[in-house]
């Protein structure tokens, strides 16, 4: 049953940070958001909307300002032939199935519709829709998705799942996993394992899954950022633990502090270029000689939409991954705007650490 998400009031659609902040939220209970609509207070769209989402089978949840709130009950109610009730100082439908403090669900039909009233600096209320059908997600590394149906989809027959193959950037696929009703996830993931040794990784979140993992082994990350300006650093951060592992970043955008903070050589900037792999080399090596990590990332590149030239074009990006007995590194040709060469840059580096140690993530 797909779920989508409704957002009602102007405040959701200028004050992005809150409304990240409910999708996360949303996502860490429900998963996937199949589409997100935003309206206005009283917008004349919204009912013709509300009606066409409860005809169909599926989970709605819509995030209201208090203001909006009790105008989505009397909508819902509308719709349904019902009438709205006080519980808890909230007006709510009669046929409402369960409630809390600023949460209530109404299961009309085929359809689940949980209403949330949400403002500023307030934590989010309980989600009450009914758990998702069993589902789960595993990273693919190293492989086209050619080549992975070709190797998963009889083994999905077997198991009774369903996959969806989502491309993360060349050669790392997300794939979900959702399981019929006979179908076994956890057995088709360890089926995964043995087939795809050194390339399945069981985790929606992989951020979280090298944290872990470096946690377990007691090991240590740093890196040096250019194009990305501590993106790759935002990332790791975000997650809990993080102070496990992460020992830090150092943002060199100037060549003198990639000089002066990571050692690397004025002849090497002179002669190749900030966006070299020379140079990402000595940054990583840098990175590694004055935070003591057991792994440094080093990125520099041209993120755009200027600064490109004929050799070295608006989305050139090189990247730099080393432990202490090895170092891989990667020369990119990205495409997109200056955001998206970012977050490309960042999944490779990412990419670039998990074959850097096979023995550790896999």
């Amino acid at each position: 049953m797909k779920t989508e998400l409704f957002f009602v009031g102007s405040k959701f659609i200028y004050n992005s940070s809150l409304a990240q902040y409910c999708e996360r939220e949303i996502v860490k209970k429900v998963g996937t958001i199949a589409s997100i609509n935003y309206f206005k207070e009283s917008e004349n769209a919204l009912f013709l909307d509300l009606e066409k989402a409860l005809s169909s089978e599926k989970k709605l949840i819509i995030i209201s300002t208090k203001i909006s709130f009790s105008v989505i009950g009397k909508l819902l109610c509308t719709i349904s032939s019902d009438n709205q009730i006080l519980q808890e100082n909230m007006l709510i439908p009669s046929q409402t199935s369960v409630f809390g403090n600023n949460s209530y669900l109404l299961e009309y039909e085929s359809s689940q519709i949980n209403v949330i009233q949400m403002d500023e600096n307030q934590d989010f209320p309980a989600l009450l829709l009914q758990e998702n059908e069993r589902s789960a997600t595993v990273q693919l590394f190293n492989e086209t998705i050619n080549g992975a149906k070709a190797l998963l989809e009889s083994l999905s027959k077997t198991y009774e799942v369903k996959l969806t193959y989502i491309p993360i950037i060349e050669e790392w696929i997300e794939i979900k996993i959702e399981s019929k009703r006979f179908g076994n996830i956890e057995k088709f993931i360890a089926s995964t394992k043995t087939l795809l040794s050194n390339k399945i990784i069981a985790s929606p979140n992989i951020y979280a899954y090298i944290i872990e993992k470096l946690t377990q082994k007691q090991r240590k990350l740093s890196f040096a950022e250019s194009c990305t300006g501590g993106l790759l650093a935002y990332k790791f951060t975000q997650e809990s633990g993080a102070s496990n592992v992460f020992e830090g970043s150092l943002v060199t955008y100037s060549n003198s502090l990639k000089s002066n903070w990571l050692a690397v050589e004025d002849l090497t900037l002179d002669t190749f270029g900030a966006v070299s792999k020379d140079v990402v080399e000595e940054m990583s090596e840098g990175v590694l000689n004055v935070s003591y990590a057991d792994y440094g990332i080093s990125i520099s590149g041209i993120a755009g939409p200027g600064g490109g030239t004929e050799l070295k074009p608006v989305g050139t990006v090189h990247i730099s991954a080393r432990s202490r007995e090895r170092v891989l590194s990667e020369v990119l040709y990205l495409k997109g705007d200056r955001v998206y060469i970012q977050e490309q840059s960042v999944k490779h580096a990412i990419k670039l650490l998990i074959n850097l140690d096979k023995t550790i993530f896999f």
